[in-house]
């Protein structure tokens, strides 16, 4: 393996990593800091915890000469106010002895006071999409000077709704720039925006996109209902090996409710995200989970993608995600910078396809145990639990669907449709082109 003098980043950079303490690189950094130090479009796919932030900060800022133009030369573009945090305070480190003139802009936060960091002049914008649009419509942020551009985390952008500010933003960009991706996973929608924007791309794979960390170990509960859920959290986090867990929970409603019903046990514990609530807020409970003030911290996907918080020793999958992708992202919290790590995923019989989609993006089976028998079996059911089916059935009216209208008429044949066996089954082979049914359990 390569030492970073042999990847010959210069002396400030090598000097801000001593102060770091971080004398090794990583493999995605090992390949990925000479491919764009060579100024080629790079696509870089690693798992989450495996170092691409220092990957293509490292090479950006040996690459950055001082100027004292007014206009960004750079810009790194991430999906959400946290990342945008993150990546600005390894990037002052990381420019401990360079002159380097860096912003973060997000959303949710004073624009005016971005505005007039801005016009002060600089070299670095790191941004979430939607602001940056913003501030670039405004004739504020002119990025006619940009020359590389760095989209981090550019599927979980698309998943939430960022499509069209980004390719808004690209299209504005000077056609003269490198292109920098960095993420875990490449779906269709990305290879197209690939496909659209860049210039024959060296891809970077340092292991199969959807290959979870080697170093969690991974399990998944059947537990009924979520009142069952609840019992065995409250059993579970008592446990003295649960130093610091991260419950993924599915929306901001249930992590408010799931808040309430644990607080009686856990109360200076544990603290609750999610982007109803305001930015200082936020910041603050990561904060007090990063630095152990708090060991539990229930949160949605919002913090799933890119933050690096440290030791964190097991991730609860509350509910499964809505994509198996960022169940990648999610349990990649754990197991980094080397170290192991647990993950539990508790699932419902509705949540049963998903965990299949989930096995079958990793292909590999997410080991099932049983439920302990201490834990009491609630037969309480939430509203969204609840089968409303047959309410509605008595409430319609009865109709012979079996006699034809008086303007029926045979379909054409084009127009006759085949069941081929529901939808469900039929995108997951046409997407995995995999085995349709889990693989036995190992007894």
């Amino acid at each position: 393996m390569k030492s970073f003098e042999q990847l010959k980043l210069n002396k400030p950079q090598l000097k801000a990593l001593d102060d770091l303490e971080i004398s090794t690189p990583t493999p995605i950094q090992e390949k990925a800091i000479p491919a764009i130090l060579s100024g080629q479009d790079i696509v870089g796919l690693a798992q989450t915890g495996t170092g691409k932030t220092l990957a293509y900060l490292l090479p950006i800022f040996k690459s950055l000469a001082f100027s004292d133009q007014k206009h960004p030369r750079i810009l790194i573009i991430v999906p959400t106010r946290e990342l945008v945090e993150q990546v600005v305070g390894v990037s002052e480190t990381l420019t401990k002895y360079q002159n380097v003139r860096i912003a973060g802009v997000y959303g949710d936060s004073n624009i005016n006071r971005q505005k007039e960091r801005i016009h002060e002049g600089l070299d670095v914008v790191i941004a979430t999409p939607g602001r940056l649009f913003d501030l670039a419509a405004s004739g504020i942020l002119r990025l006619s000077s940009i020359q590389k551009i760095v989209l981090d985390e550019v599927d979980e952008m698309l998943l939430i709704g960022f499509r069209p500010q980004l390719m808004n933003i690209l299209d504005i960009l000077p056609s003269k720039r490198q292109n920098i991706m960095f993420s875990a996973t490449l779906p269709e929608e990305v290879e197209d925006l690939i496909n659209t924007y860049f210039l024959r791309p060296r891809k970077i794979e340092i292991v199969p996109a959807g290959t979870p960390l080697e170093k969690i170990e991974q399990s998944a509960i059947s537990v009924p209902n979520y009142k069952t859920k609840v019992n065995y959290l409250l059993s579970a986090l008592k446990e003295p090996q649960m130093e610091k867990v991260l419950v993924f929970v599915k929306n901001k409603k249930i992590a408010d409710r799931l808040y309430e019903d644990l607080t009686g046990s856990f109360e200076g514990e544990m603290d609750v995200i999610h982007s109803n609530k305001t930015q200082n807020y936020r910041f603050q409970s990561i904060q007090g989970f990063a630095t152990g003030s708090n060991r539990i911290l229930i949160a949605t996907d919002v913090v799933s993608r890119g933050m690096d918080i440290p030791g964190v020793s097991h991730v609860m999958n509350f509910d499964l995600p809505k994509n198996a992708e960022q169940y990648i992202h999610r349990i990649g919290r754990t197991g980094r910078a080397r170290q192991h790590g647990k993950a539990i995923s508790l699932f419902t019989q509705a949540e049963e396809e998903m965990l299949l989609e989930i096995e079958i993006l990793m292909l590999k089976e997410v080991p099932q145990t049983e439920l302990p028998e201490d834990i009491e079996i609630s037969k309480v059911l939430m509203p969204e639990e609840k089968d409303h089916s047959k309410d509605k059935e008595i409430s319609r009216p009865e109709k012979d669907i079996h006699k034809p209208g008086p303007a029926f008429h045979e379909k054409k044949d084009k127009n006759k449709k085949v069941n081929l066996g529901g939808s469900y089954k039929r995108e997951i082979k046409k997407k995995y082109k995999k085995p349709k049914k889990r693989p036995p359990k190992k007894r």
